[in-house]
């Protein structure tokens, strides 16, 4: 396992999570690493299919409030070239909350089920840019009053090593 990038990400919520009306807008800011895992394919000559693990740090404000979250994703799954130039992965994991009431939206508890989506690209050296839907959810682990969120986050990507 290797330290992939580090990534300073925010966001605002979109008009609907999965499923459900959005009580509250979000925003959410974080600091996120991601590190290589072993397990990585050469698909073709220029492609790469890799796993690596994804942390992050930072706060989830809505409804006046602000909140600590902390994730920890550790199977994502990365397409991409091998130059990074660009690059597709999903993601699965954990997050949680110091706090899960946002007014009158309620997460059900503090802990959430983490599933992210995204695309990347270097664009100058070891730096990218990045984007990434991320939708947080409780499963209805809480009961059917809980309500989750989704995110879009744009992302400043510093990358540790040249190339995969």
């Amino acid at each position: 396992m290797r330290l992939e990038s580090l990534l300073l990400r925010g966001g605002v919520s979109g008009s609907s999570v999965i499923g459900e009306e959005q009580q509250t807008d979000f925003g959410q800011i974080d600091l996120a690493l991601t590190a290589k895992l072993p397990w990585q394919w050469e698909v073709g000559s220029d492609w790469i299919l890799g796993t690596r693990l994804l942390t992050s740090a930072g706060a989830l404000r809505g409804a006046h409030e602000t909140n600590g979250i902390f994730t920890l994703m550790p199977f994502d799954v990365s397409f991409g070239r091998k130059d990074q130039r660009v690059s597709i992965d999903i993601g699965v994991g954990g997050a949680l909350l110091t706090d899960y009431r946002f007014g009158k939206q309620n997460f059900g508890g503090p802990f959430q089920f983490v599933w992210t989506f995204g695309v990347r690209s270097r664009i100058a050296g070891p730096i990218g840019l990045g984007y990434h839907f991320q939708h947080y959810s409780d499963a209805a682990m809480y009961g059917s009053d809980s309500r989750g969120v989704d995110l879009h986050l744009l992302e400043l990507i510093y990358w540790f090593e040249p190339y995969w």
